[in-house]
């Protein structure tokens, strides 16, 4: 299979990475404060696991995978360029699911289609690429950001700034359909497995989620943004079956999960609204999410590392108690030293240092799910983590923007606690994970 399809949903990436800041952005200036942002934050959580739930079943009812990647991303474009047409905030809400309701409909069918025409043995190199591509654009959506309102703020006001800078990104999403439908390859046959010789068959379902658990081991993904999905095949999810074969450490281990995942979209759900208040503009903003995303990517390979050779479950809770004190110190430093040379310094390295703890946190979680997962379930529990991760995204960013009504240090003080209590958690099942391996740390 030719690559060139990659390289367009890598410029779609650029269109989602741009638009999961510049949405917020321009919401807070239509007047929304942290209780809308929250909806805003909630809303594009919980519509990701129907879109992919809907496109997958869509997808193997009728084949047409190459036509479902196609209509999302051009869904994507449109709905990205109405955002600025409109002042209404409800109107943005609906428009901003509308992007996030495509790029979860659209990662799973991807996946497939990358796997279609390689042999099994090449399965996880083909979604390791994918993974990368996505990532990449990911990081040069929130860098163009980043420059745009910077360059933009010096002839006109970060307003409009902000404002003019959906037009690149939904030609970006709109330039990425066009190339995708280029480049991307004939919908493979019917099947209900592959036969792993390039024949074109559709892989069956379990053997496309074994291999996303390989790829996807250290894939950077949703750093700053709440509830966003992994790349996960839900089609065999079965939740009577699963309910069934939970074992109670794995139960337990959700519920830390959907404490900490929580905690951290209480964090970032207000947080442009806080950035605002205290001074930063668009382009200020850009810059710490960038460097939040990058961080979180630069530091996957070494914690994936770390977690092959010590305690993985003591490595999460590590993440998770730094990650706990650093949320409410955003608010400490931001609300003292404003946006200052000293202000962004400061809130810079904090904002680096909770993109390492994502970067554990991703790591790891995995892994403890695969370890406390019955052989049976593991694809299908690592699906449940991801919804989970939606569910979570969807309570902590309404909680988070509630409180911050009330008062920013409050609301991260608030997700700080929740992601302690998820530690404390994900601390209780450690003997479950790693009681019989060797320990090095």
């Amino acid at each position: 299979m030719s690559d060139g399809w990659l390289y367009g949903w890598g410029l779609g990436s650029v269109a989602f990475g741009g638009a999961s800041l510049v949405v917020p952005l321009y919401v807070v200036d239509l007047g929304g404060g942290p209780i809308v942002l929250g909806v805003l934050a909630a809303v594009a959580a919980v519509v990701g696991v129907p879109g992919a739930l809907w496109f997958g079943r869509v997808a193997d009812r009728t084949g047409n995978r190459r036509g479902l990647v196609l209509a999302a991303l051009a869904v994507a474009a449109v709905a990205v360029a109405a955002v600025p047409l409109t002042e209404s905030v409800s109107a943005v809400i609906a428009a901003n699911a509308v992007v996030w309701f495509a790029f979860a409909a659209a990662t799973p069918v991807l996946t497939l289609l990358a796997v279609a025409e390689a042999p099994e043995s090449a399965w996880s190199e083909r979604i390791a690429d994918l993974n990368r591509f996505q990532g990449v654009g990911w990081a040069l959506g929130l860098l163009f950001g980043t420059v745009w309102t910077g360059l933009g703020s010096l002839v006109t006001s970060a307003a409009t700034a902000t404002r003019w800078l959906f037009v690149p990104l939904a030609v970006a999403a709109a330039v990425s359909c066009a190339v995708v439908a280029r480049t991307l390859p004939a919908d493979p046959s019917l099947g209900d497995a592959t036969v792993g010789n390039g024949s074109g068959t559709i892989p069956s379902g379990s053997r496309v989620r074994r291999a996303i658990r390989r790829a996807d081991r250290f894939a950077v993904r949703g750093a700053t943004l709440p509830g966003s999905l992994a790349r996960t095949d839900f089609r065999g999810l079965d939740p009577r079956r699963l309910a069934a074969r939970f074992t109670p450490a794995l139960a337990a281990y959700f519920a830390a999960c959907l404490l900490f995942l929580s905690g951290s979209a209480a964090f970032f759900a207000p947080l442009p609204a806080f950035l605002a208040a205290v001074g930063y503009d668009s382009g200020g903003t850009f810059a710490l999410y960038l460097i939040n995303s990058a961080a979180a990517a630069l530091a996957f390979g070494a914690v994936g590392r770390l977690a092959g050779e010590r305690n993985v479950v003591r490595l999460q809770v590590g993440g998770l108690v730094a990650r706990t004190a650093l949320l409410p110190l955003v608010a400490v430093v931001g609300t003292a030293l404003g946006a200052s040379a000293l202000g962004f310094t400061a809130v810079g390295v904090a904002f680096a240092l909770i993109g390492l703890t994502w970067a554990v946190i991703a790591v790891t979680a995995g892994i403890v799910v695969t370890r406390l997962s019955p052989p049976s379930i593991r694809g299908e529990a690592l699906g449940v983590y991801a919804a989970l991760g939606a569910l979570a995204g969807g309570i902590g960013s309404v909680v988070g923007g509630w409180l911050a009504a009330e008062s920013y240090a409050l609301a991260f003080g608030v997700a700080g606690l929740l992601v302690f209590a998820g530690a404390a958690g994900a601390f209780a099942v450690d003997r479950r994970v790693d009681g019989d391996l060797p320990r090095r740390g």
